[in-house]
């Protein structure tokens, strides 16, 4: 027993912790993990691949004949281009119709002309000997009628051709072909313009005043032993009579087939005077494109 009463709050306190008993110690509260926020990572730009430029030149083979003789032509020209556009007949060296004809076509294409690298051998006839070529260049020169039927039946196919300007025709020829072209500017075909490189220069055609109605552009390598000085004396003679109008340039130390960058190899394997110069090349196309810009426009 008590000796005093206690007091009544202190008596309740006690009453009320033995009814709760000792309290616990609080948890802590539950961290969780903070999420950091991330940043969306960036993807990288895709940079778009440039496109190569779409190949325009549209080539077709061409068989076509003269009398029984089968020909093959190549015929280049640009689809991006609209309408009508003047063509161009590329006559082959004596080596025959090959990849280094159709490469001038397809030149040709990319100024803007229809090409047409024609075929005067047969059956797209050609070779890399030139005891060969000799035979099939003189087969047609010893026959200059049937070659100006094979040209001729060209210039039709040529004339033809839905893109081609038939009252806009030129004629390109190399060596051989340089012959070629220069005759039949001698026999009064329908052309604008004629482009001899390093092409023989003889006459098979006597020409009367005022018989040459296409312009002329001769390219000569100034050191090509088979041009001589006497030649080209002649042929100059041989215009002013003739009443043409024509051009006639000499490159310094070109040789024979200096157009031809395979001109080199050739030569020194069949020991002939055949070398690539890349300058009279390069001056010689530019004077050509120069020479249908005006003719041809």
């Amino acid at each position: 027993m008590f000796k005093k009463h206690a007091p009544l709050s202190v008596l309740f306190l006690i009453a009320l912790v033995a009814l709760t008993g000792c309290p616990k110690k609080s948890k802590k509260p539950e961290v969780r993990n903070k999420v950091e926020k991330r940043q969306p990572t960036s993807r990288p730009k895709t940079v778009k691949k440039k496109e190569a430029p779409k190949e325009t030149i549209i080539t077709k083979e061409i068989e076509y004949k003269a009398g029984e003789t089968s020909l093959k032509g190549f015929l280049a020209y640009d689809s991006a281009k609209k309408g009508k556009r003047p063509g161009v007949l590329v006559v082959h060296e004596w080596w025959g119709h090959n990849d280094y004809a159709r490469k001038r076509a397809k030149m040709l294409a990319k100024l803007g002309y229809v090409g047409f690298a024609l075929d005067m051998y047969g059956e797209g006839k050609n070779t890399g000997h030139p005891k060969d070529a000799q035979k099939f260049m003189m087969a047609v020169m010893k026959n200059i009628k049937v070659g100006e039927a094979r040209f001729k039946a060209a210039l039709e196919v040529l004339k033809k051709q839905d893109v081609t300007d038939g009252e806009k025709i030129a004629a390109i020829g190399y060596c051989f072909g340089g012959a070629v072209v220069l005759h039949m500017a001698r026999a009064g075909f329908p052309l604008k313009g004629v482009a001899s490189f390093h092409g023989n220069l003889k006459s098979m055609k006597k020409v009367k005043k005022g018989g040459i109605k296409a312009e002329i552009l001769v390219m000569n390598g100034a050191a090509d032993p088979f041009v001589k000085k006497k030649s080209i004396k002649a042929f100059k003679k041989e215009m002013k009579k003739a009443g043409a109008t024509f051009k006639f340039i000499n490159y310094p130390g070109a040789k024979h087939a200096f157009t031809n960058p395979g001109a080199t190899e050739k030569g020194k394997k069949f020991k002939l005077p055949l070398a690539y110069n890349k300058e009279a090349d390069e001056k010689s196309w530019a004077e050509m494109k120069t020479f249908f810009a005006r003719i041809l426009k």
